[in-house]
């Protein structure tokens, strides 16, 4: 390894911090956040460029006319990079906020679009914002039905971090009263469209076991005083999210955390800066710190600490560990038992269902609402009862298309583009968000012989779809579709999209949490059994991935995990 890196210290003593974390998306702007807060002087590296609150989104405030294609992306664009251009929120906007395919190479044995976005930030600029608390069955769910292992926490456990976070980033809802979504600490929700009420109203009527509510999201309704402090500020409903908000409107490692934690003066960001793998000093046996290639000068520097933690986003986090070899851990960093990238697993999004509803054609809806109605899931809740383990989410909108001129002739003439003008009929579409079952053979692993731009091993995808995957699937399109005919809907139509794992964007598992050291890579705390200065927070630390949206839950754990590593550097147990 030496022979390849061309090393600068530039002395300890200025490279050394209490703390390090890698990483500086969601889970890596709350460690970072939480240290400072405490006083701990932390290091924040990022791989990509700096992006800056209000100074570095671009194209915020462009109106469509103001770009060349009108926002959408050039033939050759997309064909160059055909994984990103996948994503929803990839466009002529947005796509100076994402890797692009040929710059960041990664080898699948198996279809996997891997959807990453290098800047300070990460993809806390693009998240879709959805946020639901986990509840007592998701956490109990592994040891009840046997499968992955038994979390080494309870919903009790992470309850009050769930309420912390949440009055930091500003959670808009309602108080619902549901045991399998429990309430979190809400701002005013959005309220649902005419449709959307009759279509919930019904559901609700026709099945005792199904809750039809509207969604929650880190956008700020109506702000108190700690976001306003912040520098926030009300959400626009412009739904212009993904290319940065400049009013703060939805919660953001730029927009909150980041900021609050350079407030403190504890905070040193360094972007452009590729983390190469975690130091491990055999003797101390504990991780001293970690080795830093400079994005663009690709010098390497290495930096000290007392903890790190690895935030660096599921698979990049499952690449740093997998490359931190040493005489004590040959095979990555913890990795003892031969875990270390094993039992990957996702969200299930292949289902849709859409239809048109004969709605009142005088009424209509104001903005661009950032969520919808969605209903918990009503599978295997209290036990196991259908041919597939766990279940699946509901997410529903609707919504009125343009007028396209019933009866004209031709699509063309003034008659037309006056049709266009008008408001069409009602739609409405369903879609699931399915809970798959983490597997030993869904992995990833380092390439042997093909590196990145900076010497480092590329990473390698075996991750797939089950049959538990696609029952799962196929009970959501015979369910969605006969909660959408007893609500009056018509036209009902299902599809599968056979999309490949992965635009999902919710990727967990790899270093997953856990009570035995034989069995899983951390502890309670995020903490590596056996390296106990390195924590992981992000999705990589998950040991399943429930049916709700994950990123509220990597907050939580986020905070609860900083907290407990502040206590244990001041009884100087790490």
């Amino acid at each position: 390894m030496g022979d390849t890196l061309n090393i600068s210290n530039k002395g300890v003593q200025q490279n050394t911090y209490d703390a390090i974390v890698i990483g500086s998306g969601i889970s890596g702007g709350w460690a970072a956040k939480e240290l400072c807060d405490h006083g701990i002087k932390t290091l924040l590296l990022e791989r990509g460029k700096n992006v800056v609150h209000l100074k570095d989104y671009p194209t915020a405030t462009k109106a469509p006319w103001e770009f060349p294609h009108r926002g959408e992306m050039p033939l050759q664009v997309t064909q160059e990079n055909a994984v990103v251009s996948r994503c929803y929120a990839f466009g002529e906007a947005t796509q100076h906020f994402f890797v692009k395919d040929k710059e960041h190479p990664y080898i699948q044995e198996k279809p996997f679009d891997w959807i990453r976005g290098y800047q300070v930030g990460g993809k806390s600029l693009l998240w879709a914002r959805q946020t639901q608390r986990w509840s007592k069955f998701d956490f109990e769910g592994p040891a009840r039905d046997g499968y992955a292992v038994d979390w080494p926490i309870r919903y009790d456990d992470l309850a009050p971090w769930y309420s912390h976070v949440e009055k930091f980033a500003g959670i808009s809802g309602n108080y619902d009263g549901l045991e399998t979504l429990p309430d979190s600490e809400f701002l005013p929700a959005w309220e649902m469209n005419c449709v959307e009420k009759d279509i919930a109203q019904k559901i609700n009527a026709a099945y005792k076991d199904r809750n039809v509510i509207q969604g929650r999201c880190a956008h700020l309704t109506k702000p108190n005083q700690i976001h306003i402090d912040q520098g926030r500020t009300q959400c626009q409903a412009r739904s212009l999210c993904e290319r940065g908000c400049p009013f703060g409107g939805y919660f953001s490692s730029n927009a909150s955390t980041i900021p609050w934690a350079l407030k403190t003066g504890n905070l040193t960001i360094q972007p452009e800066s590729v983390v190469h793998s975690i130091i491990y000093d055999d003797k101390k046996d504990k991780a001293i710190g970690v080795r830093v290639i400079n994005t663009n000068t690709k010098q390497t520097t290495e930096y000290f600490a007392k903890i790190i933690f690895v935030n660096a986003a599921c698979f990049n986090s499952n690449l740093i560990l997998l490359n931190s070899t040493s005489n004590r851990f040959p095979n990555g960093l913890g990795n003892d038992n031969g875990l270390l990238g094993k039992y990957i697993a996702f969200h299930n999004y292949r289902g849709t269902v859409s239809a048109s509803y004969d709605g009142p054609m005088d009424k209509y809806y104001y903005g661009r609402r950032p969520t919808q109605p969605m209903m918990p899931n009503f599978r295997n809740v209290y036990k196991q009862e259908m041919d597939f383990l766990r279940g699946y989410m509901c997410f529903y909108g609707a919504g009125r298309g343009r007028g396209f001129g019933d009866g004209l002739d031709a699509e063309i003439g003034g008659a037309y583009k006056d049709a266009l003008t008008e408001a069409g009929n009602w739609y409405v579409s369903m879609m699931m968000q399915g809970e798959t079952i983490p597997k030993e053979t869904n992995h990833v692993s380092l390439s042997k012989d093909k590196k990145d731009g900076w010497g480092i091993p590329q990473l390698v995808f075996d991750v797939d779809y089950d049959e538990n995957d696609v029952k799962s699937m196929n009970d959501f399109l015979t369910q969605a579709s006969e909660m959408l005919d007893k609500a009056g809907c018509k036209n009902i139509r299902q599809h599968d999209s056979e999309q490949a794992p992965g635009l999902d964007i919710h990727e967990m598992g790899g270093v997953r949490m856990g009570k035995n050291p034989k069995t899983s890579m951390l502890n309670a705390y995020n903490q590596f059994h056996n390296c106990k200065n390195v924590f992981v927070t992000d999705g990589a630390c998950m040991t399943s991935t429930s049916t709700q949206n994950p990123s509220l839950t990597f907050m939580a754990l986020t905070a609860r995990a900083a907290n407990y590593a502040v206590e244990q550097l001041k009884k100087q147990d790490i």
